[in-house]
């Protein structure tokens, strides 16, 4: 299962993995990502991912192909942080993190999912000031 989650500010899309992952449900996530780039000069994106254990094979190939289109516009992307206890996480954020820079990626474990909404939802000061950086300036709906 694949649901969107409610983020304190705006320019956040975020979402939490469990069980097993459709092409259906990730279409959602990937639709709530377009959405916020066509309203938003960057987008950050927070991730639970604790409890996934697998991808269909069509949400994988779904997952792959809209990756492979976001190359050339990574510049809408500013952070992405996710929250696991799982050992695998890092080291896949840590590639991703060289992969796709300029995005920061950061894993936070399962106790700091605060501090990694807090973290995620900040903005350069020039997409947003100071005042836009703060938890509140809007949410976003859950799934």
């Amino acid at each position: 299962m694949l649901e969107l989650i409610v983020a304190p500010s705006p320019h956040v899309v975020a979402f939490r993995a469990a069980g097993r992952v459709t092409a259906d449900e990730l279409q959602v996530v990937i639709d709530a990502i377009e959405d916020a780039k066509r309203q938003h000069p960057k987008v950050s994106l927070y991730a639970e991912i604790d409890a996934m254990r697998w991808l269909t094979a069509t949400a994988l190939i779904r997952d792959i192909g809209y990756g492979l289109t976001q190359i050339g516009q990574l510049e809408h992307f500013h952070r992405v942080a996710v929250t696991s206890n799982r050992l695998w996480v890092r080291p896949v954020a840590m590639l991703e993190n060289q992969l796709f820079h300029p995005i920061k990626v950061r894993v936070f474990s399962n106790r700091e999912k605060q501090d990694a909404m807090t973290w995620v939802c900040q903005l350069p000061e020039a997409f947003g000031g100071p005042s836009a950086n703060q938890p509140g300036g809007g949410s976003r709906r859950a799934v």
